[in-house]
């Protein structure tokens, strides 16, 4: 697909980067509604199915994982720390390292929000094998952008 319009649209509808942008802030909404009502965004949703899968966590290795810096991380997991669903270690080894571990009310929340998955899905209204072969084409999508950023020059 190229970055240019087709006869009759907007210059936009021709570019990849701003359907995937539209995509994502149209699934984003969704979340936003769904997780509502326990106060949690869409980052800190990721940041506990992170460490429902793994728990404890460094705050390095979920960055890194989530692609989110840490001047985004760290008012997000202080937010979360804040409503008492994870907390903050800093290593005794290594005041540098910080650890993030769930709480029984982090650990609580994997069941009272496992309805999310299926609401987001029905949201989207593809089958599960145009969800599988967008995800397969996003993720080759992507690691074809962060390659050919990490090959440019600064």
């Amino acid at each position: 697909m190229t970055d240019t319009p087709h006869a009759g649209d907007r210059a936009i509808d021709g570019m990849l980067c701003f359907s995937l942008y539209a995509a994502s802030r149209a699934t984003t909404q969704v979340y936003r509604r769904l997780l509502k009502p326990w106060g949690l965004t869409y980052t800190q949703y990721l940041v506990l199915l992170e460490l429902w899968e793994r728990d404890p966590r460094t705050v390095g290795d979920v960055g890194r994982d989530l692609a989110l810096d840490s001047g985004t991380l760290s008012p997000l997991l202080s937010r979360l720390e804040n409503l008492g669903h994870v907390t903050r270690t800093r290593s005794t080894e290594d005041a540098r390292v910080v650890t993030i571990g769930l709480t029984a009310s982090g650990r609580a929340l994997r069941a009272e929000l496992a309805h999310v998955p299926g609401e987001v899905f029905r949201c989207m209204a593809v089958s599960p094998a145009t969800a599988h072969a967008m995800l397969a084409s996003l993720r080759a999508y992507t690691d074809s952008v962060e390659a050919s950023n990490a090959a440019a020059p600064v």
